[in-house]
């Protein structure tokens, strides 16, 4: 199998048709999927360090989205 995947990825890095594809998809799941997870695991990191804090009970900012500010258009000033 590593032999296989191997043999692959010299393809792969040898035809820059391939090269070029490769880099594009590596680039498409950096922006979605894995920023995503990134973000997931950093909020689940975020809510545990609050709930195992060693008994001693710290506040934590949390954003409230049921009452979140509409966003509005400033006017440049003159």
């Amino acid at each position: 199998m590593a032999a296989a995947a191997l043999g692959a990825a010299v393809i792969v890095l040898r035809t820059p048709k391939l090269r070029r594809l490769a880099v594009q998809l590596a680039r498409q799941y950096a922006g979605g999927p894995l920023a995503a997870w990134a973000a997931t695991s950093v909020r689940d990191a975020w809510n545990q360090s609050a709930q195992t804090s060693g008994g001693v009970n710290i506040p934590r900012a949390t954003a409230d989205r049921s009452e979140a500010m509409p966003l509005t258009a400033a006017k440049p000033a003159r």
